[in-house]
């Protein structure tokens, strides 16, 4: 698969995990294009951090409107009835446990639903900005994120890099399946057919239990 396969693969399988009525964060980068495949039929409610509940998709290109931008600086449009506030009220929502599911991107996640997304040792980083806020108060943490970094393992049974957050990540969806962090240990709860059993375990840093319903991704 190539780079483009693996990111529209793991953000349609990604766009699944939404249901009507949610208040959704997507994180920068890669979960930001999970609503490009939510189904039509499925309305959720976008919240960003830098303060705006209600956002829509990326305008069309020369319509972007300077004052309208999600937490990252991308343009944005807002859904009919949205809301913008300052960013303390938007933490406010967050820190209160209004979101009910959050999917961000991450550089490691291990067996014990701990995640480190914000920083590698020796190279400068803007700060773990509204990760470590989300990551404890949403309802439901999500992560998507490629399945090993240029051959190396991202899933681990110990994360080696500072944490965001402890054992709050619930599911880890990348290219080759979907797995739940359970008290147990990682649950392979889906494969993509693409990859076997073994090549799945190969690029995972940690025992993974095979249920006996697993499903294809």
């Amino acid at each position: 698969m190539d780079k483009n396969q693996i990111r529209e693969t793991i953000a349609r399988r990604a766009s699944f995990e939404l249901k009507d009525g949610d208040v959704v964060n997507l994180g920068i980068g890669l979960p930001t294009q999970v609503l490009k495949y939510l189904s039509p039929k499925v309305k959720v409610i976008i919240q960003s951090e830098n303060g705006c509940l209600g956002m829509g998709n990326p305008p069309e290109p020369g319509r972007e409107n300077p004052d309208l931008i999600d937490a990252g600086g991308g343009a944005i449009t807002l859904q009919p009835g949205a809301s913008c506030f300052d960013s303390s009220l938007s933490f406010a929502i967050i820190r209160g446990g209004h979101v009910d599911i959050t999917i961000l991107g991450s550089l490691q996640v291990d067996e014990k639903g701990n995640i480190a997304n914000w920083s590698i040792p020796g190279i400068k980083t803007p700060g773990i900005g509204g990760a470590m806020d989300l990551i404890t108060g949403a309802k439901k943490v999500i992560v998507t994120m490629e399945h090993t970094a240029k051959g190396e393992h991202k899933i681990l049974e110990n994360c080696t890099l500072p944490l965001t957050a402890a054992g709050q990540v619930d599911r880890i969806i990348t290219e080759m399946g979907v797995m739940d962090v359970t008290p147990e240990g990682l649950v392979l709860r889906e494969i993509n057919s693409e990859f076997t059993l073994e090549e799945v375990q190969k690029a995972t840093g940690c025992r993974l239990i095979i249920p006996k319903d697993l499903k294809n991704m």
